[in-house]
């Protein structure tokens, strides 16, 4: 009996020190919902991190082993890219649409600006498959990982196992993912009161609160929804939005609510990236709303705003900025895994 309560009380022990180490490494801010993702399908560890981080910056994803994940988010434009407002692919191609932002994806049920995958899991496949990104499968990924000399060490030390798989691929890149939380702007330290905000800041604050909030919801700024927010359609592009994942014509023009965290450094704007500025989206939406069938009931009656207010929700806006995640060593590229393979 003794024997029993003993190896029960160490592996209660062994439970809770797991959870522990699994807690440091995702840790929800205060003043954050709790987490969608589940985690118990796919715990936390730090090697999986790591390989999941190596596995983002690495070419050897794509088919001519030249695009990687970093190549279309950039952790310095909060894991978007800034220099073009559609993304590129394999052999220069154009991508369909600009690159979305990456970050709090643990709160989140879909990906993609039109939420063609519903699982973060699942989400690094996308782009790796697309022919005009990466153009590459999993299979032949797989095959390449498990001939390259650095990551069946890797994928042993994650997974305890050194034969490599998609599934374990996929995830490793999930667990990174997951750990691309931005959560201490400036408007982060006035919400736990660590700080207070200008004038023109929080008048701001207010106009957004009652003109922007009920699609960019506190304090994700997104809710994690599809709307049409009256964009007229690229003639060129001609994309419909999520009708292009469900055929539902009830989703015609309508993209995912993007998160306004760091918005002020993952410009251009909008699925297609046509507007380079903060100002030129706050004048679609005084003055440039498209009606039809689908467009959103936010935006139904006109929003009106003079200039000084504009100035004053940009200003907000800019508090969104997280300089900490931007800049966070953690998330940079892992020189020193990529300086073994040129050792060895």
């Amino acid at each position: 009996m003794k024997h029993k309560l003993l190896l029960l009380s160490l592996l209660c022990f062994a439970i809770v020190a797991f959870r522990s180490v699994e807690d440091s490494l995702f840790v929800v801010p205060s003043n954050f919902p709790k987490p969608v993702y589940n985690f118990s399908k796919n715990s936390l560890t730090a090697n999986k991190i790591q390989l999941g981080r190596a596995l983002f910056y690495d070419p050897i994803l794509s088919r001519d082993n030249l695009i990687s994940c970093a190549s279309c988010h950039s952790q310095f434009s909060a894991f978007t890219h800034i220099d073009h407002a559609l993304s590129h692919g394999i052999d220069d191609k154009i991508g369909f649409r600009n690159s979305p932002a990456l970050m709090n994806l643990a709160w989140q049920t879909s990906f993609m600006r039109d939420g063609a995958i519903n699982h973060l899991d699942m989400l690094a496949l996308a782009p790796m498959s697309n022919p005009d990104e990466m153009d590459e499968n999993i299979t032949h990924v797989v095959f390449k990982l498990q001939a390259n000399n650095v990551y069946p060490k890797l994928f042993f030390e994650a997974f305890g196992d050194s034969v490599i798989t998609g599934e374990h691929t996929l995830k490793a890149i999930a667990q990174f993912m997951l750990t691309l939380v931005s959560s201490n702007s400036k408007y982060d330290s006035v919400m736990r009161k660590q700080s207070v905000f200008t004038s023109q800041e929080k008048n701001g604050y207010v106009l957004f609160k009652k003109n922007c909030a009920s699609c960019h919801t506190e304090p994700l700024f997104t809710n994690d929804n599809f709307r049409n927010n009256g964009l007229a359609i690229d003639t060129t592009l001609k994309d419909f939005g999520r009708y292009r994942a469900t055929k539902n014509p009830s989703d015609s023009l309508k993209f995912k609510v993007p998160t306004l965290r760091n918005i002020e450094f993952s410009y251009p704007y909008m699925h297609d990236g046509r507007f380079k500025k903060l100002s030129q989206v706050i004048n679609h939406y005084t003055n440039g709303i498209e009606k039809n069938r689908t467009l959103a009931p936010e935006l139904q009656k006109a929003i009106e705003l003079t200039s000084n207010e504009k100035v004053d929700i940009i200003a907000f806006l800019l508090t969104l900025s997280d300089k900490s995640f931007l800049f966070n060593p953690k998330y940079f590229y892992p020189k020193e895994i990529f300086s073994k393979t040129v050792k060895d």
